[in-house]
């Protein structure tokens, strides 16, 4: 699992490659950090190289959009497979998340 970030004026981009799996999970808590700095604006987690995402990885998304909604940011999920959407699915996630192609 590999992320890369990116920050501009008003929005934070986080783009996620390979699996955020249980594994991974650890280390992207970590690099995540610069994210949840700039929680109050847009943040766009970019799925589009995304292979698979655990229930680790969710909760991991759920505590940046915790924090985004605590300070007044947002948060999309951008190009996100068929295959990891159908987690957040599964999960009744889609309903917590704004979904862009």
């Amino acid at each position: 699992m590999k992320l890369t970030i990116q920050n501009a004026a008003d929005t934070v981009t986080g783009f996620i490659e390979g699996r955020l799996d249980t594994a991974a999970a650890t280390q992207f808590a970590q690099d995540m950090q610069p994210i949840l700095e700039n929680a109050s604006k847009n943040i766009v987690l970019d799925c589009s190289k995304m292979e698979f995402i655990s229930s680790s990885g969710l909760r991991l998304f759920l505590s940046i959009r915790k924090q985004a909604l605590a300070d007044g940011g947002n948060v999309t999920i951008k190009g996100a497979s068929q295959d990891v959407k159908q987690v957040f699915t599964i999960t009744g996630f889609t309903a917590l998340f704004k979904f862009t192609d």
